[in-house]
This record gives C-alpha cells, sequence and structure tokens, in this order.
C-alpha cells in the first residue's frame, strides 16, 4: 500500500473518531450566573447583574433562553423545524411579544454576521467537562471569550445565534462590548433528564404584540 494511502486512512480514521466522540444531546438544561468581569464594567451595571441569570432549555428541535434581571425577564424560543422565534419580554406590568421568522431572526443578529472564531490551545473544566477555548471577535470591536464542551452538541444552535457555528455546548463565556465593559456568563448546572413540554408553551393572550 501506498504511503500517501496510509497517511490519508490514519487521518480518515481520527477524524471519524474525533466525530464519533461528539454526542448530540436533544434534551438538557443549562442554569449560568451573571456577573460583571472586572472593574471597568459599570457600578450601575454591575449592582443590576447581581440579580441576573441565565437558562436554556432544549428538547428535540425546541430551544429557549431565559434571562432574567432585577427589572425585567426575556424568554427567547426557536423552533428548528421551521426557524421561528418567539420573544417575550416583561418589564414590570408591561408584557411584550415579538415573532420573527428566520430572515428577521438574522437581522436581528446582524451584528454576528461575519464574525471570526479563533480557536486555541487552553482547557479548562466546567461542571466536570473539559473546554476548550476559543474567541469570537465580531466587526464591531466586541468580542466573546468562550469555553465550550467539544464532546457534546446542542440538538438547537441557532438558540443562541452568537455561538451557533462553536463545535460544542458553550459553558462559560465573556462578552466584551466595544467599550472593553465585560459580562461573564459561567454554568452552574447542567441536567440532561427530560424537559418538561410545557417549558416551550406560549402565551396566547396578555402580552402586547410588537412587530
Amino acid at each position: 500500500m501506498k504511503k500517501g494511502t496510509v497517511l490519508l486512512i490514519i487521518g480518515m480514521g481520527i477524524f471519524l473518531g474525533t466525530k464519533a466522540q461528539q454526542r448530540v444531546v436533544a434534551e438538557c438544561t443549562i442554569t449560568y450566573t451573571v456577573a460583571a468581569a472586572d472593574s471597568a464594567t459599570d457600578k450601575e451595571l454591575s449592582e443590576s447583574l447581581k440579580t441576573a441569570g441565565k437558562t436554556i432549555y432544549i428538547k428535540g428541535n425546541e430551544g429557549r433562553a431565559d434571562i432574567t434581571g432585577a427589572a425585567y425577564t426575556q424568554s427567547t424560543f426557536f423552533d428548528k423545524t421551521n426557524g421561528t422565534v418567539v420573544v417575550l419580554r416583561e418589564f414590570g406590568n408591561n408584557k411584550f411579544m415579538t415573532r420573527l421568522d428566520n430572515t428577521q431572526w438574522a437581522a436581528a443578529n446582524k451584528k454576528f454576521a461575519g464574525d471570526v472564531f479563533i480557536p486555541a490551545s487552553e482547557t479548562k473544566t466546567v461542571l466536570g467537562y473539559e473546554c476548550k477555548k476559543g474567541m469570537l471577535q465580531l466587526k464591531d470591536g466586541g468580542s466573546f471569550t468562550v469555553y465550550y464542551a467539544s464532546n457534546i452538541i446542542a440538538s438547537v444552535k441557532e438558540l443562541e445565534y452568537e455561538f451557533k457555528d462553536i463545535p460544542g455546548v458553550v459553558l462559560e463565556y465573556e462578552e466584551q462590548d466595544a467599550t472593553g465593559k465585560k459580562i461573564r456568563y459561567t454554568a452552574t448546572k447542567i441536567n440532561l433528564s427530560p424537559v418538561p413540554a410545557s417549558k416551550f408553551d406560549i402565551p396566547t393572550s396578555g402580552y402586547r404584540i410588537l412587530n
């Protein structure tokens, strides 16, 4: 057998072995803490983040992301089967609903178009998962430093649009805007048990529809 053929077979074996180790997770709940990452983040924002949190729910082709703060909540529902999105926002007694199709969802996330992913050699363990480090560089000067578990991948990736091309589940990340302010999200719990279908029920009343 020729040397080139042997190398090709070995290379394919490594590639297939790597892919085989990655497991698609179709049911999970991930809870994150949210905090200012450094002293450059202004005091008002730092205070508001003390009661902030984030939770991701994945069930088959459906995803939900909840963001909570001191005076607001936001829930984003993504249906992979048709690419539709529903965003619910609550500010005190004010409740708003926005429905988006796949094109509108991409437009709403246009700041992430053309971002550049730069992998790094550094790793760290988060919740028992070995996570690889990487950086997303945005065109507006912002960036994300991420740590992702490369051996698992969510069945719905477009829910967190900025991370849809990351080859794994992001368990920790630091977001830096163009002014230098940094916010860190750290997963504190990942539950692979089935998610109740009721988590993806969309309210039929009580919300003002925004276009």
